[in-house]
């Protein structure tokens, strides 16, 4: 099996370019958000570390997202929560699609929390930072404090760029995406 890490900016587009691959893909922020609407242990966890924040069963994004804005310490408690959860779920990926040719790892902190292995191939995503800006700010929700929180979180984009083996130009148009990804593939399974 060979594992195709995606990295990138915050509304860089990894999750559309993972998509793109047309292989199975984990997606770590959809099984986050699973987590909460579903896992009562994660709920029950996140209630004790955070009582001022998390009232009630499913999580709230907007506690959440609270608790991160009131203290950035609360981020790293719910991080250490999460993470060992999200581990679980991508190791049943692993297990269910151990016979596939290729699977995606869409992890926003792949690199940072050390989930890539020594001979994942790595796809940085890299999108003009005028058309990040524009695609972020029309997204509901967002806040401009947790987005430099997030950022905080993750290495430069110059160490993720340089770390991977392919670079995809992500212009918001499909056909120069699938292009690329293409010739990726094409060199992965020469």
């Amino acid at each position: 099996m060979i594992r195709i890490g995606i990295l990138g900016d915050i509304g860089a587009g990894k999750t559309y370019v993972s998509n793109c691959f047309r292989y199975p893909v984990f997606n770590a922020d959809f099984e986050v958000s699973k987590l909460y609407k579903d896992d009562k242990r994660v709920f029950n966890k996140l209630k004790k570390k955070l009582p001022k924040h998390i009232s009630s069963f499913p999580v709230q994004k907007k506690e959440i997202v609270e608790a991160i804005l009131k203290n950035e310490k609360n981020f790293k408690k719910i991080i250490h929560i999460i993470h060992m959860e999200i581990q679980k779920k991508m190791n049943l990926f692993l297990k269910k699609n151990k016979k596939k040719k290729i699977i995606i790892l869409d992890i926003p902190l792949l690199l940072e929390n050390n989930i890539n292995k020594q001979d994942d191939i790595l796809v940085f995503v890299q999108a003009n930072q005028a058309d990040i800006k524009k695609r972020l700010l029309k997204r509901k929700n967002f806040n401009k404090k947790l987005f430099r929180i997030f950022k905080k979180m993750q290495l430069p984009l110059s160490i993720k760029k340089n770390r991977s083996d392919f670079i995809i130009k992500n212009n918001f148009k499909s056909n120069s995406v699938k292009h690329d990804i293409k010739n990726i593939l094409k060199q992965i399974l020469k």
